[in-house]
């Protein structure tokens, strides 16, 4: 099954690993381009391949180049295919077979419903796979499809896909799904995402900044949006918290949020540093120039600032009033959070 969005960058960061792949998928138009793409984004090596090449082939020379430069991981991209399809079972089958992989990873879209199931029969009877992963668990269907995989193949969900970015990309805790899918949040994750996006340095430095009374400035409520941003953004971190939380989450457009953090920073970067430092600076007159580099309305600036304001009054608020506060403070942020 296809893997681009799964090349994820944990391995070589996290694990100190050193990751090569390969696209054995000669079928579909592009599919070697794009892997080579995502490989680039994750900063890990591709080993390139052609649509005339047997799929084999390509697995065998991966192996035998991964072995001679010393790669620690090797990930075998191949083809997506139907139950139905006989003959592109077969070849998965002797494609395994050549190469002897240690992990045999079933990918499956969650929102397939009843075509899950059957998928994940047939490929369950055609190889020893070792794990699943589900993409799209973010989505409705996510804990039917989670359990229905799971007792038909008898393997772990090992990952889940929670997004189309390449730090969507999530080990399955099945007691942390089951909180999630009961509307009790997933605290352990938000946490683990914070590890992963924020800079720890600079948050040391910000908290100690609010400790020393110094004033909360739109420097640092950009800096603050853009570590938002590297955790998934506010959708995800919503999704991860209590129901009563994630409520608020709702109200955000489709595809509202990456536009309204593009304008915030667009407009914040159309500012002086001193103007950014003591916001009362903005007149009529800035406010114009401002919106005019932003290439936004005046009413956008001024909706930023009254975000900023309710921000501002969070942070004061954060240093002695805990999550419950800051959550609240957190639906002002971007526009359509009320």
């Amino acid at each position: 099954m296809p893997c681009e969005k799964f090349v994820s960058p944990c391995l070589r960061d996290t694990e100190r690993k050193k990751v090569l792949v390969v696209s054995c998928d000669v079928y579909r138009p592009a599919a070697i381009d794009q892997l080579r793409t995502v490989a680039a984004q994750a900063g890990v090596d591709f080993f390139p391949s052609s649509p005339a090449d047997k799929p084999v082939d390509i697995a065998r020379n991966a192996v035998d180049w991964a072995k001679r430069h010393y790669h620690d991981v090797l990930l075998v991209d191949t083809a997506g295919r139907l139950a139905i399809d006989e003959l592109m079972m077969k070849e998965i089958a002797e494609l395994h077979a050549a190469i002897e992989p240690i992990e045999t990873l079933f990918v499956v879209d969650a929102m397939m419903g009843q075509d899950a199931i059957n998928t994940a029969k047939a490929f369950s009877e055609a190889l020893p796979l070792t794990g699943v992963i589900l993409t799209k668990l973010d989505g409705d269907a996510r804990g039917g499809a989670a359990l229905s995989v799971r007792h038909i193949t008898g393997r772990p969900i090992k990952y889940a896909g929670v997004g189309e970015k390449l730090s969507g990309l999530e080990a399955f805790h099945p007691e942390r799904m089951a909180s999630r899918i009961l509307g009790m949040g997933d605290v352990l994750s938000l946490i683990e995402d914070a590890k992963k996006g924020i800079d720890e340095q600079k948050a040391v430095e910000f908290a100690k900044k609010l400790k020393s009374g110094k004033s909360f400035d739109l420097a640092d409520f950009k800096e603050q949006i853009g570590q938002m941003r590297k955790m998934g953004g506010l959708s995800s971190l919503m999704d991860k918290l209590p129901s009563q939380f994630a409520q608020a989450a709702s109200q955000m457009p489709a595809g509202g949020e990456e536009k309204a953090i593009g304008r915030i920073e667009g407009i914040i970067d159309s500012m002086t540093p001193a103007e950014r430092s003591k916001p009362e600076l903005l007149k009529a007159s800035r406010k114009r120039r401002i919106a005019l580099g932003a290439g936004v309305q005046v009413q956008e600036v001024n909706r930023l600032l009254k975000q900023f304001e309710q921000t501002q009054k969070m942070m004061k608020q954060f240093s002695g009033g805990g999550m419950a506060k800051m959550m609240r403070g957190m639906k002002g942020m971007l526009p359509g959070m009320r």
